[in-house]
């Protein structure tokens, strides 16, 4: 079962930074992208940044020279370093799967064919 958990999130003030970490699995970690995710209050969910198998990444406009995304393959594990934070990055963000990640059920190969979420963090930027 594909399983996504964020951590990381909490309070800082404007200018401040966080380190979001999101923990994976139930499938080939490498075998798919991933990308982060935020959705504000009263706003639909956007994507914030990227990074697919080869390891290209991409960033929203809105976070580009402030965020980075990176991945340590070993554990598993998705992050995004946020820095120079402004309030209007507050948000939940949410760490998710492409389609197409390799997972094996009894010693059968599949791929998946939905993006999986993990349940969120919040990220509160006060001025």
């Amino acid at each position: 079962q594909v399983r996504l958990v964020e951590s990381g999130g909490g309070s800082v003030q404007a200018g401040g930074s966080l380190k979001l970490s999101c923990a994976a699995s139930g499938y080939i970690f490498s075998s798919c992208g991933m990308g982060w995710y935020r959705q504000a209050p009263g706003k639909e969910r956007e994507l914030v940044s990227s990074i697919s198998t080869d390891g290209t990444t991409n960033y929203a406009d809105s976070v580009k020279g402030r965020f980075t995304i990176s991945q340590e393959n070993a554990k598993n594990t998705l992050y995004l370093q946020m820095s120079t934070l402004k309030t209007e990055d507050t948000a939940v963000y949410y760490c998710a799967t492409d389609l197409g990640c390799t997972y094996y059920r009894f010693g059968w190969e599949y791929k998946t064919t939905t993006q999986f979420w993990g349940q969120g963090t919040q990220v509160t930027v006060s001025s």
